[in-house]
């Protein structure tokens, strides 16, 4: 399954300013838990770094990105990952 959704992250700015990028990575996290119902989610090094591309206290305020859900591990033991990618204009 492969999905595009746009996270607002504007609620962080209510909060303190000295670890807003960290938060904005946690709550993208549960954003796409919540919409996938994965058991794990993993952000790519380019998601990570745009989120804390303007520094630990300005985040940006949304973010656009391609969720690609997959099932791995055995028979018995399946698992739903959910894989974050930064999502491009050009495609």
């Amino acid at each position: 399954m492969e999905r595009i959704y746009t996270v607002s992250l504007g609620r962080l700015y209510f909060g303190r300013r000295t670890n807003r990028a960290a938060r904005a990575a946690r709550r993208l996290r549960m954003f796409v838990k919540r919409h996938t119902k994965a058991d794990r989610v993993v952000l790519t090094n380019d998601v990570n770094n745009y989120l804390w591309s303007r520094g630990i206290e300005k985040p940006p305020r949304r973010i656009r990105v391609k969720v690609r859900v997959f099932e791995e591990g055995e028979e018995e033991e399946k698992e739903k990952v959910a894989v974050v990618f930064l999502h491009s204009r050009k495609e």
